[in-house]
């Protein structure tokens, strides 16, 4: 009888591409980041009831400036809701986008788009604000091309990094019901088994492969994280810069 081996939660050009872009990571944003905590759907790190108002959704864009290190001068918040934009300090021309929210550069400013409609969630919200922030740290700061062919999925890996990951790993993939029965809705572009290596991955990183802090996340991104982390205990060598500790 052969020896079981646990299994990677993704095929094999997903683990490499999420171990590859994870170690990219570390080099880009340093292993200090490693360091920050983790931001999760608490008071403690965002007290107050959902934000309803322009002034309320800016101070929550503020708050996830804070936690991944993105300048907040840098940023224009533009909030569209029933089809209408919302005024803005700057009164930008903006454009109704079909998705949730959208990232662009004018007039040397990065410009954060929500759609409010399209929330279906405080988390969906969080999350989408942190994918959109994360373009900043990457595009704004001229990290990566415009042109490259995995940004997006880049970006969402970028939100685990930062801090976010619970949020995006759940937004990921989420129900929500109505008369006729329940039906699925996806934000994001990482599946959620690629978020669920991807914290994987991160934790490892981090030097704390059993995360208290995985309570948090819904069942399938929790469950895709430890297949995540039994293989990588079972194939140490399998993350390039697993070494590094949160205390180097």
């Amino acid at each position: 009888m052969g020896i079981f081996r646990p299994s990677c939660p993704v095929g094999e050009l997903e683990r490499l591409w999420v171990e590859e872009m994870s170690s990219w990571c570390v080099t880009q944003f340093g292993p200090r980041t490693l360091r920050s905590p983790v931001i999760l759907p608490t008071s403690d790190f965002f007290p107050g009831s959902y934000p309803e108002t322009l002034p309320e959704i800016r101070s929550l864009v503020d708050r996830v400036c804070g936690y991944m290190g993105v300048r907040r001068d840098r940023i224009v918040v533009e909030v569209h809701s029933n089809g209408a934009i919302l005024p803005d300090a700057l009164f930008l021309e903006g454009t109704s986008h079909a998705e949730a929210g959208h990232y662009r550069l004018e007039q040397g400013r990065a410009v954060v788009s929500l759609d409010m409609d399209r929330m279906r969630s405080p988390v969906t919200l969080i999350a989408t604000v942190a994918h959109e922030l994360a373009h900043e740290r990457l595009l704004g700061e001229d990290r990566i091309g415009r042109d490259r062919r995995d940004g997006e999925e880049l970006t969402d890996l970028v939100t685990v990094y930062l801090g976010l990951g619970v949020f995006n790993a759940n937004a990921a993939f989420q129900f929500s019901q109505n008369a006729r029965g329940w039906r699925s809705h996806r934000l994001g572009y990482l599946s959620p088994p690629m978020f669920g290596y991807a914290l994987a991955c991160w934790t490892v990183l981090r030097g704390d492969p059993k995360p208290l802090w995985a309570r948090h996340l819904d069942t399938n991104p929790r469950v895709y994280m430890k297949q995540g982390l039994r293989y990588l205990r079972a194939n140490p060598d399998a993350l390039p810069g697993c070494q590094v500790r949160a205390d180097s």
